[in-house]
């Protein structure tokens, strides 16, 4: 078992670059970013490098209806990141058929990304099985830890059937602490839920009420205590950050989540 943090990409690097170390210090294993339209999640992951030392770097995930394999080489390439630290999360995005699309791609990313662990962000049953028969990883997002040790069931499935051990399991739990977390949770997680039709279907499949999942507490006590149910069926469980965007409020929720 291992945790990583992980921010929204586009963190300022004020702000990242001192928090990245304070992980290093608090005993994270990995230092991770989402990507999305708006700041691509491999640039933060650039300023997390140095000041994090040794750990890994992570983004998830990357959507393939916006990033071509070669697209993420040549920004890896032109950004100066490690590829023995880094771990590379695809999903679908808003594909039509996300297990073809998956399918389709993988062999292009294994060409264009030699050296780099390729994970595939996988929910459902089928995508489990093919992360863990193809892939380097699974990486999990919005489940209970119930779901999880289902999810990853599937993907331990995948792997036997493949014939070789599984691959790791990695996912993001959103954490907020403090009087007001439970609102910044529920936020969060609404965006998601009608994001698109695999999201909709995940949460209709999760069938947990709205703003429960992930950990919304008011101490690091009660944060520890939820975070290790999650622990007992993620390799990595990696702390999704909601808190202000400055630094003391984002050491601060590291602090109360650390390993």
């Amino acid at each position: 078992m291992s945790r990583g943090f992980g921010v929204a990409a586009g963190l300022d690097h004020e702000v990242a670059a001192p928090l990245a170390s304070r992980c290093a210090e608090l005993g994270y294993q990995s230092m991770w970013s989402n990507d999305h339209p708006g700041a691509l999640g491999l640039e933060t992951l650039a300023v997390f490098a140095e000041p994090a030392g040794e750990l890994d770097l992570g983004v998830a995930v990357m959507a393939l209806d916006r990033h071509s394999p070669a697209e993420i080489a040549a920004h890896i390439d032109r950004l100066g990141l490690d590829r023995e630290r880094l771990l590379i999360g695809v999903g679908a995005g808003f594909s039509k058929r996300p297990l073809t699309r998956m399918r389709e791609a993988l062999p292009q990313l294994r060409e264009a990304l030699p050296g780099v662990r390729v994970v595939l962000a996988a929910m459902g049953p089928k995508m489990c099985a093919f992360a863990g028969a193809e892939a380097d990883g699974a990486f999990f997002n919005w489940m209970t830890p119930r779901f999880a040790a289902d999810a990853r069931a599937h993907v331990e499935e995948g792997a036997r059937e493949a014939g070789h051990d599984a691959p790791p399991v990695l996912g993001y739990i959103r954490v907020a602490v403090g009087d007001d977390a439970p609102g910044r949770l529920a936020k969060e997680e609404a965006f998601y839920r009608d994001l698109h039709d695999g999201y909709r279907n995940h949460f209709d499949r999760l069938s947990e009420p709205a703003g429960t999942v992930g950990v919304a507490v008011g101490d690091r006590t009660e944060a520890q205590r939820q975070l290790a149910a999650y622990d007992d069926v993620l390799d990595v469980t990696v702390v999704r950050g909601l808190a202000s965007a400055n630094v003391e409020a984002m050491t601060a929720l590291a602090e109360a989540a650390a390993p």
